[in-house]
């Protein structure tokens, strides 16, 4: 196992160019950094991540997951997160491969796949052999590109059947299943992004997503570590941070723009999120060119 981590390792720092590169492989990006972070919220889109040097916490709602080297997660739903890298340097930088899930070819699986069994949905895992061997094979053809559109969509499928196969195999089925869970729960957080700067009606969230009430709120904070108006709050606060880089001015059209009543409020729940109040955090931001950076390592 530790030649296969230590052939990735070099295979993808051969080809990773700057924090983020996205390869020649669709939906597989290279995650490198020299240098430990701050904690940087994101919002994470539906992925799974596997870590292969160095160390990293993400904070979910009221859970932290902590990555080490050979580890990986996946990420089903959408879902606003702090990371920060805890282990990086010159000698040892932190290397990190993120694969974009393809929901359509993990459902085309389910047919001859047998059920996972659930588990907690918050914990990163191991990579075992098989998963890690197909992997290497996979990055093996950034150094043979003329090979990737006929190989690369085969060793996806294998690696999404590896991962269906592990622990966190069971979220992946709800994800790719119509009337799975985490399916259900999708469409109120799609729904909570595309209006998060209205009021939201748990109610009429719960009719979306097809559940009592009393299920979708368990369903909810199983999925996202954290209840419907503070996934709401979260993403206001991260689209206020886009907007404020984006078009620098005033706070308080900012925070009206998103959907808060109250500009003293929106810099108080501001500065709690993100360290600093609104303007001096988008200023420090662009002064150290980071405005490009806050998405899934």
């Amino acid at each position: 196992m530790e030649d296969a981590l230590q052939e990735l390792i070099a295979i993808a720092g051969r080809h990773a160019h700057g924090r983020r590169t996205k390869t020649a492989i669709p939906r597989v990006t290279i995650g490198r950094s020299e240098v430990p972070t701050p904690p940087l919220p994101e919002l994470c889109q539906p992925t799974v991540l596997f870590v292969l040097q160095g160390a990293k916490t993400v904070l979910i709602g009221d859970r932290t997951l902590r990555y080490g080297a050979g580890s990986y997660f996946v990420y089903a739903v959408e879902t606003p997160a702090t990371s920060q890298l805890i282990e990086a340097s010159s000698a040892r930088p932190y290397m990190a491969i993120a694969f974009a899930l393809d929901v359509e070819l993990i459902a085309s699986l389910l047919i001859d796949h047998k059920p996972a069994v659930d588990g907690d949905s918050f914990v990163t895992n191991r990579l075992d052999d098989e998963l890690l061997d197909a992997w290497r094979r996979m990055l093996r053809l950034l150094d043979r590109p003329s090979e990737i559109p006929v190989l690369a969509p085969m060793l996806e499928r294998e690696i999404a059947f590896r991962l269906l196969q592990g622990p966190q195999g069971a979220k992946l089925r709800q994800l790719a299943r119509a009337d799975g869970r985490l399916s259900q729960i999708r469409r109120a957080t799609a729904w909570i992004r595309s209006h998060y700067n209205e009021p939201i009606d748990v109610t009429e969230l719960a009719a979306l997503a097809h559940m009592s009430n009393a299920s979708f709120h368990r369903h909810f904070k199983a999925a996202t570590a954290m209840s419907p108006i503070q996934y709401q709050k979260q993403v206001r606060l991260l689209e206020a941070r886009h907007l404020l880089i984006a078009e620098p001015g005033s706070a308080a059209r900012v925070a009206f723009a998103v959907g808060y009543e109250s500009a003293s409020q929106f810099s108080r729940e501001y500065a709690r999120h993100f360290g600093l109040p609104p303007a001096r955090d988008a200023a420090r931001l662009l002064a150290r060119g980071e405005a490009a950076t806050l998405e899934i390592d």
